[in-house]
């Protein structure tokens, strides 16, 4: 393991000094926020314009693609967590439930992650800064729980980046298909009409 990965993890994981704001809020963001973003998503899936439906659909199988990548990453590399005890490490203070899974890379980062790349890529009412600000704070609230090492998150972060980029290329590459072309332009001229 990098000398760094476990600096940082012993710099960030809280330990019985750490103020119960702290805690409640990395819990809070942890647990609840996915959540919360589930709903918003809903929401807007409802009631958004044609536009941010799109963008948000988009971000969904982005965040798809990002879970059936973290589930073969973690097959291919079945790496411990940090703090679980018997079964895990044995490192740091865990501050939630968690099964003992592999935990390389994290899924929280990953989805969150594919999130905010997705809707920064296509912006709706400026949810994509919000959806970045959110993923790093879901990286920080899994370390700071003990439940990844910081290398989980990056990995987490570089495979839901990853995976919203596959999917946001391929929707470009359907839609330069000559037949699927003349119907996006049909339909464009079918609504400015």
């Amino acid at each position: 393991m990098l000398e760094l990965d476990l600096a940082v993890f012993h710099l960030v994981n809280a330990d019985a000094t750490t103020a119960p704001a702290v805690l409640t809020a990395a819990r809070w963001i942890s647990q609840q926020l996915p959540i919360a973003a589930g709903g918003a998503l809903l929401g807007g899936l409802f009631f958004g314009n044609p536009g941010q439906r799109r963008a948000i659909a988009q971000a969904l199988v982005s965040m798809a693609v990002a879970w059936i990548s973290v589930q073969w990453l973690r097959h291919a590399v079945p790496a411990q967590r940090p703090a679980q005890r018997p079964a895990q490490l044995g490192m740091g203070v865990q501050w939630i439930e968690h099964a003992a899974r592999a935990g390389f890379p994290s899924m929280h980062a990953a989805a969150a992650a594919a999130l905010a790349a997705s809707l920064a890529r296509r912006p709706v009412a400026g949810l994509g800064a919000l959806a970045v600000a959110s993923a790093a704070l879901m990286m920080w609230s899994r370390v700071c729980l003990g439940v990844h090492f910081p290398s989980d998150v990056v990995a987490g972060l570089l495979t839901g980046m990853l995976a919203a980029a596959a999917v946001h290329g391929a929707i470009r590459a359907v839609g330069r298909l000559p037949g699927v072309q003349s119907a996006m332009q049909r339909q464009a001229q079918a609504r400015a009409h």
